[in-house]
């Protein structure tokens, strides 16, 4: 089973008169974060995401993908359950 995701209590402050997030910086640094986010909403909530587009080339996807450690046990069995 792969991991959970972290949850980070934050605090809305008072920016003018409207309401603010601060984002540790340790999330903005691992996503690259830094001027700008698109915000979109969904019916689960909102979604922050950068708006550049950076797409790893295959070994940098898979160096990324080893450096998880993602469990892939159960592949077979998926693979092994005869829907496309």
């Amino acid at each position: 089973m792969g991991k959970a995701a972290a949850t980070v209590d934050i605090k809305l402050i008072a920016i003018g008169n409207s309401k603010g997030i601060r984002l540790p910086k340790v999330l903005l640094r691992k996503y690259g974060w830094s001027d700008s986010l698109v915000l979109q909403e969904m019916e689960e909530g909102i979604f922050l995401y950068s708006k550049q587009k950076d797409k790893l080339s295959w070994p940098d996807t898979y160096r990324a993908m080893a450096a998880d450690d993602e469990d892939w046990s159960d592949l077979d069995e998926t693979v092994a359950d005869g829907l496309d």
